[in-house]
Order: C-alpha cells, then structure tokens, then sequence
C-alpha cells in the first residue's frame, strides 16, 4: 500500500517536471547574463544588477596593494604572508604569485620562492618582470651567471627599465667585490 502511495507521488512530481515544446535552451543554467525577464529568489528583476562581466574588483586586490606596501616597508615576512593569501583568493593571479615568489627570496626560502615563480613564469610567461624578479632571486643565492643570464633576458625585453639596469649594475659590482664574512 506504501508502495503504491509513493510510486504514484513519484508520478505526480514527474509530470510536474516536463517541458512545454521544442525549446531547446530550457534547463540551461546561465552564470553570467540573465534574460529581460528573468527574476532573482527575491522577486525582483535582474535590471540594473552587476553581473561578473561587469565586476572590476577582485578579492585579491587589496591583499595585494597591502602586500606591496609592506614589501616597500622591507616587511617581507607580512608581504609574503599577504601575497600568499592573494594567491588563496586568487589562484590564477600570475602578480601575486609574483610577489610571493619575490618575498621569499627576501626570507630567504628559496624552495618556496621557486615555487612560486613556476607557477608566476605559467600565469604571466615571459615577462620582464619575471625575468628581473628571478635574476635577483639567484642574485641572492650567489648564483652569478644564473642571475646574469635572467637579467639580460629582462633587459632584451625592456631595455630601458631603470630596476633591470640598475640590477645588472649590481650584479656587476658584486662580482668585482666579493665580501667574505
């Protein structure tokens, strides 16, 4: 009796479940523009709300503007700790990969730094930037031509950025000054 009960409910909630015609977009869910008519849980219409295409903030984005600050105020340990939270929010955002990679070399954990410019060099690819940021990263491991080789290839792409030129002028310097401590 049960059985029948629920095979006949079953039944009802089915044929409540068709669709009219041969409309072929029906159960299509969108994720970004809905239609003119269309209505959100609370009743009222779509008209005027930002839709994704339309958004020009990201959640990282103050994460890293507080990030770059404290790396400008030498605090590396925070801008990483910042930078790396950018990137939880963010996982795509080759800039905050970027900056993690660069405060880790500051903290001198080269094994995260390398990490994150892996992941920098697959989001951003070939860029000045990413080439200057790694030349300094083996500038500070001591590994010379690593670093030259890295610099030259930021400075084939930006000759006349004043931080490459400035690098390969202390990368120069440091190779006729050798301190031992």
């Amino acid at each position: 009796m049960r059985l029948a009960a629920a095979a006949s409910m079953l039944l009802m909630l089915l044929a409540g479940c068709q669709t009219k015609g041969t409309d072929l977009t029906a159960g299509v869910v969108r994720t970004n523009e809905p239609a003119e008519g269309d209505y959100t849980a609370f009743g009222d219409t779509f008209k005027g709300l930002k839709t994704i295409s339309d958004v020009d903030y990201y959640a990282s984005d103050q994460a890293i503007t507080e990030a770059k600050t404290q790396f400008r105020s030498e605090n590396y340990g925070n801008a990483g700790a910042l930078f790396y939270k950018a990137t939880r929010l963010a996982p795509n955002d080759g800039v905050a990969w970027l900056g993690l990679a660069a405060s880790c070399d500051r903290i001198r954990r080269f094994d995260l730094s390398d990490m994150a410019y892996g992941r920098a060099y697959k989001l951003l690819g070939a860029t000045p930037e990413y080439y200057n940021n790694l030349g300094y990263s083996y500038l500070l491991r001591g590994k010379l031509q690593e670093a030259r080789s890295n610099f030259l290839k930021a400075y084939e792409l930006a000759p006349n950025d004043p931080t490459v030129a400035n690098n390969l002028k202390l990368l120069s310097s440091s190779v006729r000054n050798i301190e031992r401590s």
